[in-house]
């Protein structure tokens, strides 16, 4: 177990956990010991204890300022601690004009659906994305994820399909799946429509996963986590999971592939690249599947 994987077996206590969570989510992300003892209703020597811990294994930064000692979380560590604390509380966004939403796709889609069907998507897509935590960009976001369950909805309902379909599958539609996507597509083009999905969604595409598919050319634009839905799967040609168990339903006539990965999340850039390429490796036979047969 390399220092970062040993380092986080302290967040098995559940003080340490929410004293990492009230040093992340301070102003400037970072805090006194003595605040901290305030905000937990505990003793100073009981705190210092548990930040001495925190700072052995390399979780927590030290910085002395005069006779006051401020804590962080230490850079190396930040990635997998938000992932096992969950992501930080947002500053609450404006309401999205989800009129001007539903107006604008009811235009794009006339002729296929209803502006009720439109307004029902739209409406269902900002209640599932600001499901636990507040999105960013959410106004954006809710209109684009909105726009591709509708076009899954009107492929699940055509008789013709010129493209075949994958949809990506991991747990967080952070790492994996994104690097899956963004690489199908960079190969692909056009030739196949390709969506990503997570059983239980973050509310960023991982830094690392960004900086991965950057030094091999590939952009992922304004792609996000996106919740798992039921037409995405309906549909796809093919539908490879990544670690999310049984969260994706199984209908017939869809080919299920499970893609066994490491999961990137807190590893070192070395590891995010192999698992990367090990995609890669695996996107390009299923590209030739799809397109050279």
């Amino acid at each position: 177990m390399d220092q970062r994987e040993s380092g986080l077996v302290v967040l098995a206590d559940p003080t340490r956990a929410r004293i990492l969570r009230l040093i992340r989510d301070a102003e400037g992300g970072r805090e006194l010991v003595g605040r901290l003892a305030d905000a937990l209703a505990l003793r100073q020597p009981t705190v210092s204890h548990h930040m001495k811990a925190l700072l052995a294994e390399g979780v927590v930064a030290r910085e002395p300022d005069g006779r006051r000692v401020w804590y962080s979380i230490a850079p190396d560590h930040a990635e997998r601690v938000d992932a096992l604390l969950g992501a930080p509380a947002l500053a609450p966004s404006t309401e999205p004009d989800i009129d001007r939403i539903v107006a604008d796709l009811a235009v794009r889609y006339r002729g296929t659906f209803s502006p009720e069907t439109v307004r029902e998507q739209v409406r269902e897509s900002y209640d599932l994305l600001t499901q636990g935590s507040a999105s960013p960009l959410i106004a954006s976001r809710t209109a684009a994820f909105a726009t591709a369950r509708l076009d899954a909805l009107a492929r699940v309902q055509s008789p013709h399909r010129d493209r075949p379909e994958v949809l990506f599958v991991c747990v967080q539609n952070a790492g994996r799946s994104q690097l899956a996507a963004g690489i199908l597509k960079q190969l692909a083009g056009d030739r196949v429509v390709v969506r990503t999905a997570g059983s239980a969604p973050a509310a960023e595409v991982r830094a690392s996963i960004v900086q991965a598919l950057d030094e091999i050319g590939v952009s992922l634009g304004g792609e996000f986590p996106k919740p798992l839905t039921d037409e995405v799967v309906r549909a796809a040609d093919v539908v490879v999971t990544m670690g999310c168990g049984d969260a994706c339903p199984v209908y017939p006539g869809r080919r299920y592939l499970d893609w066994d990965l490491e999961d990137p999340v807190g590893k070192s850039p070395e590891t995010v690249r192999a698992i990367r390429d090990d995609i890669e490796s695996r996107v390009r036979g299923l590209l030739t599947e799809l397109v050279d047969h």
